[in-house]
């Protein structure tokens, strides 16, 4: 359907007003972007939690967004993985160490409501154009995509960024397919008290239904993300507080002693989600709108920034912000990232999954020459970190 003369024209758009879409505009706006937001304000409330690992911390940081040293957020100085399966081949518990690559902290984590707060204030002070409404449907138009809006007249733009999650209209408007696949798990998240000193060490266990994994967070606090099975799952649903609590000090050995449930209790389907290339005509996918992943080694977030680091590299010397130079130089810039990132931790995920003999024994291996070789344990933890402003 051609674009109507009378719509609104952008330069660039970001659809979506989450975690993603005020990260991205924030970035943007501190390179000099002129860029305009849209989509209801992000929920402060969310007292989920999201682990930035140093790269994003560093990138936030220069585009005037710092969030080391932030009240509500705490740092993260060791990383322990814990082999918690009951199989013949088990793992050695391993310890990555920040200072062994010369940081204080591999990254900090903080409540998702007080970082969207803290991005939403940067907008503010950049003065970046927010419209607070719902995207109704996308359509492509002859120079691009019209944006319909609930209560406000059809928007064009040179560039769409579709910030608007895992089921994008955006992304579905551009025509680019996805590829997809469920994993038998449900993934519980929640926060804690706790009575015992997390010493701002993020600690994951491994099982045979996925990774239970306690962050810290300011004071005697923590969050927890517990990949369960279905049938799990329900189980800790139905459990009142008090149970629950006891299931958490059981699975977690009492690492953290006598624990508390903080807040509420949030549960999802476990799936892994692709596109299949992350940008079209006039159009770039950044966050859940280009990939999915499950909850493990705090890839998701963090994957978003470098693909915001990204766009805005391709956008540098552009007139035009939707020229096929552009969009394409962003998609190649994110394939083998991406790619690399969802095989890790699918593989990795699958591996916890199987009861096949070989494949339990290839991930204790790795884990026990992590363990045991130093300068192989150090390339590897340079490398998860993948500063965002290198890409």
């Amino acid at each position: 359907m051609p674009a109507n003369r009378e719509s609104n024209h952008r330069s660039i758009v970001i659809v979506g007003a989450g975690l993603a879409g005020l990260a991205c505009a924030g970035v943007l706006a501190a390179k000099g972007f002129r860029t305009t937001l849209v989509g209801p304000p992000g929920n402060v409330g969310d007292t989920r939690t999201t682990a930035l690992l140093d790269g994003s911390i560093q990138a936030l940081a220069k585009a005037g967004i710092p969030i080391a040293g932030h009240p509500e957020a705490a740092p993260l100085r060791v990383m322990s993985i814990i082999d918690a399966t009951q199989r013949l081949l088990r793992a050695r518990p391993i310890a990555f160490k920040a200072e062994e690559i010369g940081l204080e902290a591999f990254g900090w984590n903080i409540p998702n409501g007080a970082l969207t707060q803290i991005l939403q204030a940067r907008l503010q002070e950049a003065g970046v154009e927010h419209l607070p409404v719902r995207v109704l449907a996308a359509e492509r138009g002859s120079s691009g995509l019209v944006l319909k809006l609930d209560g406000q007249p059809d928007l064009t733009a040179d560039l769409a960024v579709a910030a608007d999650g895992r089921g994008s209209l955006v992304r579905q408007a551009a025509g680019i397919e996805t590829r997809s696949h469920d994993y038998p798990q449900m993934a519980l998240a929640l926060n804690l008290k706790i009575s015992r000193s997390h010493r701002d060490v993020s600690t994951e266990f491994h099982t045979e239904s996925g990774p239970f994994t306690l962050v810290p967070l300011p004071g005697q606090r923590a969050s927890l993300v517990w990949v369960v099975s279905p049938e799990k799952a329900d189980e800790l649903r139905a459990m009142d507080d008090a149970a629950l609590s006891r299931a958490i000090e059981i699975q977690s050995h009492a690492l953290l002693g006598h624990v508390e449930i903080d807040g509420r209790r949030s549960f999802w389907p476990m799936s892994a989600v692709v596109a299949v290339t992350q940008a079209a005509e006039r159009v770039a996918l950044i966050g859940e709108a280009a990939h999915v992943l499950p909850p493990i080694g705090a890839q998701g977030f963090n994957l978003t920034l470098r693909d915001i680091a990204a766009l805005a590299k391709a956008l540098e010397a552009a007139r035009d912000p939707g020229d096929a130079g552009v969009t394409e130089a962003y998609a190649k810039a994110r394939r083998l990232d991406i790619g690399t990132r969802h095989s890790a931790v699918d593989l990795l995920n699958r591996s916890l999954l199987s009861g096949h003999f070989p494949l339990q024994g290839l991930r204790g291996l790795g884990l026990y020459a992590l363990e045991r070789v130093g300068p192989l344990r150090r390339v590897m933890m340079r490398q998860g970190l993948a500063r965002a402003a290198e890409h």
